[in-house]
Parts: structure tokens; sequence; C-alpha cells
């Protein structure tokens, strides 16, 4: 009986104890992304984006380097996020890459970095890489109410409104409103 390479992979990975790597899982060309690489421009005190004119950290906080491969992501609930926020800007020169003007991006700029032909994580990997498939808060309160804050969930796209109590990761940005 004959497999496929990648089920062979995958077996080994298994058998060596081995998870494999996570990748997000991109639709085809004939889909048009909605955050190309040429979008963002990479440069100091963060990757700064063309569509919005907003700067954005490239890696989750807790997660260092150009490949955001060092540390852990740091996730809390909104009120620990919004704390983050107030620490990175007191330690501009080492947390805020230089800068100490860093907030909680607002739930239309956070939407605004989903790329939808991807899911697991649903963001250009290549300008983000490791974001975590999963949820992080923005500043935005919900309305109706007052125990509840919007995030953007990263593993497909989702944005909604959850208890300001859960753990959630934390991205960050300058500049805009």
């Amino acid at each position: 009986m004959k497999f496929p390479l990648r089920h062979c992979a995958l077996a080994l990975a298994v058998l060596l104890g081995a998870a494999p790597l996570a990748q997000a899982a991109c639709n085809g060309i004939d889909i048009a992304a909605d955050t190309p690489d040429a979008r963002f421009k990479d440069g100091a005190g963060g990757v700064a984006d063309s569509a919005t004119g907003l700067v954005w950290k490239r890696c989750p906080e807790g997660l260092s380097g150009a490949a955001c491969d060092s540390g852990t992501p740091v996730t809390g609930n909104w009120g620990e996020a919004l704390a983050r926020v107030a620490a990175v800007n007191a330690a501009g020169a080492t947390l805020g890459e230089g800068q100490s003007d860093w907030r909680l991006p607002n739930r239309n700029e956070l939407a605004s970095l989903v790329e939808r032909k991807c899911t697991a994580p649903a963001i250009n990997a290549t300008v983000f890489p490791r974001t975590p498939a999963q949820s992080f808060w923005t500043a935005s309160p919900y309305s109706l109410n007052a125990g509840l804050a919007w995030y953007v969930d990263f593993n497909a796209g989702d944005v909604a409104a959850a208890p300001k109590t859960g753990a959630r990761n934390i991205r960050l940005v300058r500049g805009g409103n």
C-alpha cells in the first residue's frame, strides 16, 4: 500500500514523539491576499502598515527576535492587557523597541490584520511570525455590557466579545486614534 509523503512525515513525527510544526493553512493563489507582504514595511520601532498608517509590534507580547522565536506569549485578562501597555511604555528602551507610545489596538485596527485566506493563524505569518492561532484583546469595550470587551481570534479571523476576566494574547500598536 502506498501512502502520500505527507502521511509518512506525520507518521514519522508521531513515532519519534515530535509534534508536527504548526503552519497556517492558506487557500490557493486564486484568492487575493487581504494583507500582502508589500503592505508592510519593517523598520525601527515596528512594522508600518501602509493601508492603515499604524505601526505594529511584529511579535505578540512576550516574544522577541526577528522571527519572534524567543520567549513565551504573554496572556492576561483585559485589565492585565491594559497594564502590559503601561509596562511596555515605561520600559520603552527595552520592551517597547525604543518607543513609549504603544497601546492596545481597537477592534477595527486589530481586525485589519486578519488574513481571510489563511487559518490557524489567520494572519500574514511572514510579517507577523509565530502569532498564536488564538484570540487577542482589543481596547474596545463592549458597549452593551461593561463586563465584556472585544477580541480578534487569529485561528479563523473571528471578531467577538467576551468577559474581560478571560485570558487572551496581546499585540500592541502605535499611531492612529
